[in-house]
């Protein structure tokens, strides 16, 4: 699946959360300075902490502390995180201004689209409500919506359950190899949105993806919308 060979029109798109549609590191980042201005530490640099947010409160509390979950401190400083991070996640995110087109464009071919995150529900629901795509995304599925999250297929599988769609005609779009991982493991086709996070492990080009895309309009060339 390239721009230059669409593919079959999908009957659902789903996305992951954090740096596929919105950018949300600057309040994570900021969360993480915050408790290290209190300790009398001097910040992070914003790039070292926006590569890891992919991995969460873990990614972020490794980063600002060197800590790791099996550490003496890790829990309390990872809870310390949530409870910031939620007093400000909503100050500097932002829907991508690339995503607000995409999904307008979805919208008028009738292409259900749905979000999988593995942020917990109690982050991500208030945070898509304040940011407007509660209202227009057909499904949310959470990370701890299912016993399961990503790599696990089945967040995935659910969303494609909540919209009436099979996995084979859903494709999933996300950041990080999980987002992969977890799209091929559903039979779904996936799509690396490389304006994203990526991490800091293997670059996207070896995560075996079927496409990835640089920017979000890039989205649309990729399938026949003709079908």
């Amino acid at each position: 699946m390239s721009p230059g060979a669409p593919g079959k029109r999908p009957a659902a798109i789903l996305f992951d959360l954090d740096g596929t549609l919105i950018d949300s590191a600057p309040d994570l980042a900021g969360a993480c300075n915050d408790m290290r201005r209190e300790r009398g530490l001097a910040p992070v640099e914003y790039a070292k902490l926006r590569a890891m947010v992919g991995s969460g409160a873990r990614g972020m509390v490794g980063a600002g502390f060197g800590i790791a979950p099996g550490d003496e401190t890790y829990l309390a400083l990872r809870d310390e995180f949530l409870r910031r991070y939620e007093q400000r996640m909503t100050q500097e995110t932002r829907v991508f201004a690339d995503v607000t087109p995409l999904l307008g464009r979805l919208g008028e071919e009738r292409i259900a689209w749905g979000i999988v995150t593995n942020k917990a529900t109690r982050f991500a629901a208030p945070l898509i409500a304040a940011l407007g795509l509660a209202e227009v995304a057909g499904t949310l599925v959470c990370g701890d919506t299912t016993p399961h999250s990503k790599p696990h297929p089945e967040p995935l599988l659910e969303a494609a359950r909540r919209l009436g769609v099979a996995p084979e005609a859903c494709v999933y779009v996300g950041d990080d190899k999980r987002d992969v991982e977890a799209g091929r493991a559903a039979g779904m086709r996936t799509i690396v949105a490389a304006w994203g996070y990526l991490g800091a492990g293997d670059p996207p080009t070896a995560w075996a993806a079927d496409a990835l895309i640089a920017s979000p309009d890039e989205l649309l060339a990729l399938f026949d919308w003709r079908a």
